[in-house]
């Protein structure tokens, strides 16, 4: 195992999400890692927006580092449909988990925000420091006003408190484990469900909303994963109030490729995965979301990490293990809605 300024081989780890598409992925880096003491929850067995249920978990496993994975997300329909729902459970969950680390004496912790919560019309490529600094994209607005409470209270328990806390702002993610519902799942993918469905019926053309122009970055989340536990493992305590950190008042690093691309370009890759030969149909009479987002992620890359896999590659390994999956025989009917994030 790497040597690692934060984590031992014995650590006590609990990774919150654990079966999540970011957090399985973290689960698996440790692993990988030689990490021994990994602690996980099921929802049937830890209950994260309950309080009590979350301060005995603490009392009882006594974690040492925690990563908080665990959230309530999806694209535009879903947060356009259960905005209440959203803000709610997000703020419920991480409030228990950030602030029960806190009291059980959790001595480092990582929370994982959205690129969502910077501004609509943010500078591209956007820097940590531009936040709070604009309007918020209205489509999304609820989970990202969550994700900013929950930056600002790891931010207010190392001010207040010197915890060792930290948070890592992660641009678009998808890979194995994503959430694949044709109504509630991000964009790319809902346009790989979508692409499928159309390869298997033999469909003349597959539709998309909006126009496909808007540009987004995309991580595999196998990248991302490796990238937080390569902070985690790597930043020093004190680093945040150190000149090292060029941000002021944060304690927060983007983690990206540092590269997008168009919604076009996305869904045209997924059909040459594919091999579909058909037409793609854009409809640019549904909302295409925010214009750009594009993260600065020359913290990141100075803190040696960038990422590993291709989009194009990327995409084929989420491809093939979407076609693997046993939950699609029967295979289940697509609903036309469509998500961009």
């Amino acid at each position: 195992m790497r040597n690692s300024l934060h984590l031992s081989a014995d650590s006590r780890i609990f990774v919150s999400g654990h079966r999540g598409l970011v957090g399985s992925s973290i689960l698996e880096n440790l692993q990988a890692r030689g990490y021994k003491n990994l602690i996980t929850r099921t929802h049937a067995e830890l209950e994260l927006l309950d309080t009590h249920a979350v301060d005995a978990f603490y009392a009882q496993e006594r974690p040492e580092v925690v990563f908080v994975s665990a959230a309530r997300v999806g694209g535009i329909y879903a947060n356009n449909t259960y905005p209440a729902d959203f803000i709610y459970e997000n703020l419920q969950i991480q409030n228990n988990i950030i602030w029960g680390a806190h009291k059980a004496g959790v001595r480092r912790l990582v929370f994982l925000g959205s690129s969502c919560i910077y501004p609509r019309l943010a500078p591209q490529p956007m820097p940590e420091s531009c936040l709070l600094s604009g309007d918020l994209e209205p489509t999304n607005r609820p989970y990202a006003l969550a994700k900013i409470a929950g930056l600002e209270l790891v931010n207010g328990l190392r001010r207040q408190f010197g915890r060792d806390y930290f948070s890592c702002m992660p641009t678009n993610l998808y890979g194995p484990r994503d959430n694949f519902h044709p109504e509630n799942s991000h964009v790319l993918p809902a346009l790989i469900r979508r692409f499928v469905d159309a390869k298997e019926r033999g469909a003349a053309k597959v539709a998309v909303w909006g126009t496909g122009n808007p540009r987004r970055e995309f991580l595999y989340a196998p990248d991302c994963a490796d990238a937080i536990v390569h902070l985690a493992e790597r930043i020093p305590e004190g680093y945040f109030e150190s000149a090292a950190y060029p941000f002021e008042g944060l304690s927060h690093v983007n983690i990206g490729s540092g590269e997008d691309i168009t919604i076009r370009e996305v869904a045209t890759i997924i059909a040459e995965v594919l091999g579909y030969k058909g037409i793609i149909e854009f409809d640019p009479s549904r909302p295409d979301g925010t214009p750009r987002k594009l993260l600065d992620v020359t913290l990141l890359n100075k803190l040696g990490w960038k990422q590993k896999t291709s989009i194009f590659h990327g995409i084929q390994h989420t491809v093939h293990y979407y076609l693997k999956q046993e939950w699609r025989k029967p295979k289940a009917t697509v609903n036309a809605a469509e998500t961009t994030v």
